[in-house]
Order: C-alpha cells, then sequence, then structure tokens
C-alpha cells in the first residue's frame, strides 16, 4: 500500500499550520482580550438605544422609531436566558470580522506571491491586528447595542464579493442578502447595496456572470428588506422601516438652521431651534430631539407621531436648499472628526461620550432592572468584578487606534485606488469596495443624523483592510500549462521530476498593477463561456 497520500495529508497539514502560525498566536491574544473583559463585565452594558432593542426583542416586535433587525439578533439568544450569551456572540462576531480581514489579505498577497507560502501571513495579520485589538471595538462589542452585528454583516458581504476574482450569481445573492440584512440593522446600511452592486460591476466577469450577479443581488436583498417593512406594517399599520427616518436629518440640520434665511411658513415655523438654547454643552441635535427644547414635545404624537415627522422632513429639506453651503460644512466638520488626535471631546452629550467607555462602577435603572429580568433573569444585572474590570479599563484607556492612524489608513488606501484608476485594474481593483464602506460608515452618519464616537470603531476594519490591500502588488499567472495539468499525468510523475521541479516563468507584476493579471484572465474565461454558449444556440 503506497503512503503517498499519507505523506501528502501530513505535508499539507504542515504547510497550512506553518502559513497561519502568526495569526493564530494573534487571534488567541485577542481572545483573550475579550476574556477578559467578559470576567470583568459579565453582562453587557447600556447604551442610549439599548431599552428599545430589548424591549422590541422580548415584545418580538419592530421599534416605531428605528431598524430591529438587532432585536431579532437577541430574540434568537434569547432561549439561554442568559446575557452572558450575548456577550458572548458579539465578542465571537468582533473576531470573525478580524478573521474574514485576514483571510482577504491572505488570498491576495498568497496569489501575489504563489511561491512564498509563509509571507502573506505577516501582511493579513497586521491587518486584523487593529481590528481585533481596538480597545474602543472591544468595548462597543460589550454594549447592548446594533453596531458589533451591523459590522460583522458587512464585512460578511464584502469578503463574498473579494473572495474570487469573477462573479456569479450566487455571489450577488450572498452579498445583497447580508446587505439587506444590515440595512434592517442599521438604515446607514440601504445606501451600502449601491456599493456592492458597483463592486460587482466593476468584476466584470462576462454580461451574463455580473448581469445574473447584479440582479441577484437587488432581489435577495429585497427579501429581508421587505419583509421587515412587512412586519413593521403588521403591527404599526404603515408599510416602513421607521415612523422617524426624517425626524434624524431633522436633528442634523439644527447645526447650523437660521430661521431667518430659511423663512419657513408659520406651520412649519414650530421646527425652528430655540435661541438661546437651554443647555448649551449639549449637541444641537441632541437638544432638538430629547430635551426641553424640542418641538416634537409641542406636537401631537411626539417625536414618533406622523406629523411629527411629516414637519421635521420638510424643514429639514428647507433648511438645505435655504443653506447648502452651511450644510456641507457640518458634513464635512464631523467627518473629520474621527480622524482628530488628543483627548476626546464629550459630544454629542457627556453621559453619551462616558457609555463608550467600561464603567468603574455599576449603574442601571429600576426599569432597566425589569426589562432586563424578563429576559434572562439576574444575569443582566450590571456588574463590575475586580481586577479584570479594572485591567481592561486600562487596556481601553491605552489600545485603541488613534484618530490620526485611522486618517492615514484612508489617506494609504485612497492612493491605492488613484493608482489602479484603469479599466485593467478594475477601476480601484480590490481596494475601492471596503475603502468606500470605510468612508461611507463615517460620512452617512455626518449627512444624515450627527457625529457620534460610536460610528466609528464600525469603519476600523475596512479601513484597514483597504489599506493593506494597497500595498499588494497584482496576482501573478503561472503557465497555462502548469494549471491544465492532468491528474494521471501528475500521478506518472518519476521521483526525480517531484524533487526538482520545473521553474515556471511569472511575469513581473510593477506595484499598483493590482488586480490587473486577474482581470484579464477573468475577461478571458468569460469571453470562453460566451463563445461557448453561442456555439450551443447555434447548433439547437
Amino acid at each position: 500500500m503506497s503512503t503517498r497520500p499519507l505523506t501528502r495529508l501530513f505535508r499539507g497539514t504542515g504547510r497550512f499550520v506553518a502559513a497561519h502560525l502568526l495569526f493564530t498566536f494573534v487571534l488567541a491574544g485577542a481572545v483573550g482580550v475579550r476574556v477578559i473583559a467578559a470576567h470583568g463585565y459579565p453582562a453587557p452594558l447600556w447604551g442610549g438605544d439599548s431599552y428599545g432593542y430589548l424591549h422590541a426583542a422580548i415584545a418580538f416586535r419592530p421599534h416605531i422609531g428605528r431598524p430591529s433587525g438587532y432585536s431579532i439578533f437577541l430574540r434568537g439568544l434569547e432561549p439561554f436566558h442568559d446575557f452572558g450569551m450575548v456577550v458572548a456572540a458579539q465578542a465571537a462576531l468582533g473576531a470573525l470580522v478580524g478573521v474574514m480581514v485576514y483571510a482577504l489579505v491572505w488570498r491576495h498577497v498568497r496569489a501575489a506571491f504563489p511561491r512564498w507560502i509563509l509571507l502573506p501571513g505577516v501582511p493579513a495579520t497586521a491587518a486584523a491586528i487593529l481590528p481585533l485589538y481596538d480597545g474602543n471595538t472591544i468595548q462597543l462589542e460589550h454594549m447592548m447595542l446594533a453596531d458589533s452585528l451591523f459590522t460583522f454583516l458587512l464585512m460578511a458581504s464584502v469578503t463574498v464579493v473579494l473572495w474570487r476574482p469573477r462573479v456569479s450569481w450566487w455571489t450577488g445573492a450572498l452579498a445583497g442578502g447580508l446587505i439587506g440584512c444590515a440595512a434592517v440593522t442599521r438604515l446607514a446600511g440601504l445606501p451600502l447595496l449601491a456599493l456592492i452592486v458597483l463592486a460587482l460591476l466593476l468584476r466584470w466577469s462576462g454580461w451574463r456572470r455580473t448581469l445574473a450577479s447584479v440582479l441577484a443581488a437587488g432581489a435577495v436583498f429585497a427579501v429581508p428588506f421587505l419583509a421587515y417593512m412587512k412586519w413593521y406594517d403588521d403591527h404599526w399599520g404603515k408599510f416602513t422601516v421607521s415612523a422617524a427616518d426624517n425626524v434624524w436629518m431633522y436633528g442634523r440640520v439644527m447645526s447650523f438652521a437660521d430661521c431667518a434665511k430659511i423663512k419657513p411658513r408659520p406651520e412649519l415655523a414650530v421646527m425652528c431651534p430655540k435661541n438661546p438654547p437651554s443647555d448649551p454643552a449639549l449637541a444641537p441635535a441632541f437638544r432638538s430631539l430629547w430635551t426641553q427644547d424640542s418641538p416634537f414635545t409641542r406636537i401631537p404624537g411626539g417625536i414618533y407621531g406622523e406629523q411629527g415627522n411629516k414637519l421635521a422632513g420638510e424643514f429639514a429639506d428647507e433648511a438645505v436648499k435655504a443653506q447648502p453651503r452651511d450644510y456641507a460644512d457640518v458634513v464635512v466638520r464631523d467627518t473629520f472628526r474621527a480622524f482628530k488626535g488628543g483627548e476626546r471631546e464629550p459630544y454629542p452629550t457627556p453621559w453619551t461620550y462616558q457609555n463608550l467607555r467600561f464603567p468603574v462602577g455599576e449603574e442601571w435603572s429600576d426599569e432597566e432592572s425589569l426589562l432586563a429580568e424578563q429576559y434572562g433573569g439576574t444575569t443582566g444585572e450590571i456588574r463590575v468584578v475586580e481586577p479584570d474590570a479594572a485591567w481592561i479599563r486600562g487596556y481601553q484607556d491605552r489600545w485603541y487606534t488613534p484618530g490620526p492612524v485611522l486618517g492615514g489608513l484612508m489617506a494609504v488606501g485612497l492612493a491605492g485606488i488613484v493608482i489602479r484608476l484603469r479599466p485593467r485594474s478594475r477601476w480601484g481593483g480590490s481596494v475601492l469596495l471596503p475603502w468606500s464602506m470605510a468612508a461611507a460608515l463615517l460620512v452617512i452618519p455626518a449627512a444624515t443624523a450627527d457625529f457620534d464616537y460610536r460610528y466609528i470603531p464600525p469603519a476600523i476594519p475596512f479601513a484597514a483592510l483597504a489599506a493593506v490591500l494597497a500595498l499588494v502588488p497584482g496576482a501573478r499567472r503561472p503557465a497555462l500549462a502548469v494549471e491544465a495539468v492532468a491528474p494521471e499525468a501528475a500521478s506518472s510523475a518519476s521521483p526525480a521530476s517531484e524533487s526538482e521541479p520545473e521553474s515556471e516563468v511569472e511575469p513581473e507584476v510593477k506595484p499598483g498593477e493590482e488586480d490587473d493579471a486577474e482581470g484579464l484572465e477573468s475577461e478571458a474565461e468569460a469571453e470562453a463561456d460566451e463563445e461557448e454558449e453561442a456555439v450551443r444556440s447555434s447548433s439547437v
């Protein structure tokens, strides 16, 4: 009996372990940090939206004002009756985001340097360090908020699109379905479908395959999105995803709205900002929505009422039309806040800023306690267990992604896109999709709601992925004859030929020619597919 198959198995296993050994240690360390966080804070931490998410999960009905995909996620974990499972599940999602970043970079570097089995693990591990070890990301994973699930769904969709150089209908279907789930988790996911469709088009694989992928993406995206709207209609009598879709934009324009310039009609004047404000320390958006300065306190139905939402949308439109430059200045200012260095300012409020820190003490309301007891009994009680809690607090203070570092990653990614702006490199190559995702995650809140430090961590893995992919040269194509070797020819090879393989001629690929070789190969394969289909049609 030949031992060659067993030898090959051991050899392949050894190569696999060696190739990913560095990342294995890095991943183990990241898991260890999350275990310490879970020991120090056994229950999830609460933010401003946590009560609404949990209440929607227990009642199993959509929240009236915000998408409740995260509530469905919580509902799926409810049979465990343990908030520790929520903490563990969200930590696992965060770790998986790092794994996906590593896997994508590893595949691209491996394609560029096929002979160097150990090399891809180095840049791939470097790309995954920030998503895995960023202290603010780990703290956000501990919050009972939608961000961890949202980030995972987006990264999964990017991974599906970039996994292979050619797209197919299942590529579009899977990516579209993931984006659809992200859109019912946070509304910021809705416009990101356009980025997925653009990426599918730029990874041109022949018109039939490409068109099938785009159509599948749109069709499957609509499944969870329309299903959610039907669910919302069953409970609230309106086929939509939120009764407050205009309210957040109204809060945005409060940063610059001047009714002397807007000149609203009399029935819209109630939406004008209060001057002077009752508490200047609060962000204008927060004051206009949640304090006594809010006009919604004087409108029937309040902030989630139909009349308030209608007036909010009309006033926001008028404000942007009357003050377009002021609106643009606010969007740019709040987008670039993510790149500032130094100590963070308490924005939008002192307490929302503190919510994004591991707390020193235990604090929650009786109302939150009663609601948590319905879901997980006493496991939801906020506890601070020393010394692990002190360790993770110190970790968050020291190990996080500074704003200038995030800005540097975005700059490197942008440079990688610019040098790939040509058809042969697919107009940005594999760098464009993760970079545009990171940019969108920073710009969309600044353009439609308000700046919040909570919105920065979801952009970090995409920025890191784009920056490292920008430094990876194009894939090398070995000789076609090597790829086309028949199995029987390989099995009949002599031992001498195995020990002394012939060298393959690999064309030199200059830096910046990302995906050129993959693009040419993909186009050739696509043309061959189309010619074959044409022959079949003519023969029929």
